[in-house]
């Protein structure tokens, strides 16, 4: 389903996805008002959305597009995502699966219809697994889960990529105020997005949100943001925990990457650790998520039915590292639970 209220922008966008063999265009809405109520006859895998619009704008009707959708993922397109990345963390936040700056009327083609159409295969369903068929099998008949250590968590890593800034706002804003440990955070975003980011997990755990500076001391209760151009570690100083940012390759290209961060904290708290892996596409931590689980930490991974992109998480789970596959507020709830363990010996 197309949601513009540009007909040029409607037609050009519904001619480049009917080129492909693997999609079709079910309904074309000229404002959110008309999409809701499309919705409610017509079924769509994927809803392509314009933020400003006439009435009700396209981040306004964001959560009611996404529950009338029945499971639809929603990738935004417009030119806020271009003028500024508030709107785009916005959009992501509310539960976007992705979002791509939409061209001016003249520069639709070429580049912008290859992408287009690579956005849509990441976040859609395969062809062979209709969008209302279980995302996958049962978990405890097809993932074998490891125990979680008898610790008290230390410290608290969370990795993420495309659909993540949703999944780690409900994960944070179901974390109980009173955990007090330093919460590490590398989403894969571009570096202009991550004030605004911050800003959005701030608001979502009530707690303060930083960008990591490179000799930060990591306070307990805190959030530390990996910068969009540098891995985020950690090191001691003293009696003190400080950031540590690197920029060397990573295995799984990806900078800032989860691999590194998740490593970097296994060595520093071993079973006082817990990582956590949400939405993304790729393998980024299934290396660093091995290395929690050999120092005797735990790695938990959202499950598919809630990710927009299950990729990280379920390379984890089919590496037999997970200690649980379960949605953002279970997953909060199991991290909760371990933080009232006791001390490790």
């Amino acid at each position: 389903m197309i949601v513009d209220d540009s007909a040029v922008a409607r037609a050009v966008l519904a001619r480049m996805i009917s080129a492909q063999l693997d999609f079709q265009v079910v309904a074309l809405a000229g404002s959110s008002d008309e999409a809701l109520d499309a919705l409610k006859s017509v079924p769509a895998d994927i809803i392509i959305l314009d933020v400003n619009m006439p009435g009700t704008s396209g981040l306004e009707a964001l959560p009611a597009l996404l529950k009338e959708g029945n499971g639809a993922r929603v990738l935004v397109v417009s030119s806020t995502c271009e003028e500024g990345a508030e709107a785009s963390v916005r959009a992501l936040a509310l539960g976007a699966a992705d979002t791509l700056p939409k061209p001016g009327t003249g520069a639709f083609g070429g580049r912008f219809s290859d992408v287009l159409i690579e956005r849509l295969r990441r976040i859609g369903p395969p062809p062979e697994q209709p969008r209302q068929a279980p995302a996958q099998a049962p978990e405890n008949v097809r993932f074998t889960l490891r125990a979680m250590p008898d610790c008290r968590l230390a410290c608290l890593a969370l990795g993420a990529s495309t659909g993540g800034i949703h999944a780690l706002g409900e994960f944070l804003r179901r974390l109980p105020s009173d955990i007090s440990v330093p919460i590490l955070v590398t989403q894969h975003l571009p570096p202009l997005f991550m004030p605004y980011f911050a800003r959005e997990l701030e608001t979502a755990s009530g707690r303060s949100a930083h960008v990591a500076q490179d000799g930060m001391t990591l306070e307990a209760g805190a959030i530390f943001i990996a910068p969009g151009d540098a891995h985020f570690g950690v090191k001691r100083s003293g009696s003190k925990i400080e950031a540590a940012l690197s920029r060397v390759p990573a295995s799984s290209g990806c900078l800032p990457s989860v691999d590194i961060m998740f490593t970097s904290v296994a060595e520093i708290f071993g079973k006082a650790a817990i990582g956590v892996i949400f939405s993304g596409m790729g393998r980024d931590g299934l290396l660093g998520s091995a290395s929690v689980v050999d120092r005797g930490g735990a790695v938990l991974v959202q499950n598919a039915d809630t990710s927009a992109v299950w990729g990280m998480p379920r390379a984890v789970a089919e590496a037999g590292l997970a200690s649980a596959i379960l949605s953002p507020s279970e997953l909060a709830r199991r991290v909760a639970a371990a933080s009232a363990s006791v001390r490790c010996r």
